[in-house]
């Protein structure tokens, strides 16, 4: 095993650019947090969700049978993509619609895609 004085025998060597970068760096909480909304991205049906909810909002019935799954499947889904406050919700009437929190997780989702087109994957 490598020790680590063989990788590098300094421990520094950009004291500036590592306290420019130090100082840049969000709270811990808010480091977490954003490592919990990469996560709920980790699940290729809660991404089938936001995409689906990216172009219209949506009543649960509709998301499932967008995605063939179960009323239930989807409700827990959206439990905690709401939880994150990933996705809303309204009421009318009876009917539960949901559409994306804010621009932000439309950008999140769009700037994802567009990361995987540009490497040559195709649909």
């Amino acid at each position: 095993m490598m020790s680590e004085r063989t990788v590098c025998s300094i421990n520094l060597i950009n004291e500036a650019k590592v306290k420019a970068v130090r100082n840049t760096t969000p709270p811990e909480e808010i480091l977490l947090r954003l490592a919990e909304t990469f996560k709920v991205l980790g699940d290729p049906t809660r991404v089938r969700i936001l995409h689906a909810l990216s172009q219209e909002e949506l009543c649960v019935c509709d998301i499932a049978s967008l995605l063939s799954t179960t009323k239930s499947a989807i409700s827990h889904q959206l439990r905690l993509l709401r939880s994150l406050r990933v996705v809303k919700f309204r009421k009318d009437g009876r009917i539960v619609y949901y559409s994306l929190d804010d621009s932000h997780v439309g950008n999140l989702l769009c700037e994802g895609l567009s990361h995987i087109m540009s490497q040559g994957v195709s649909p």
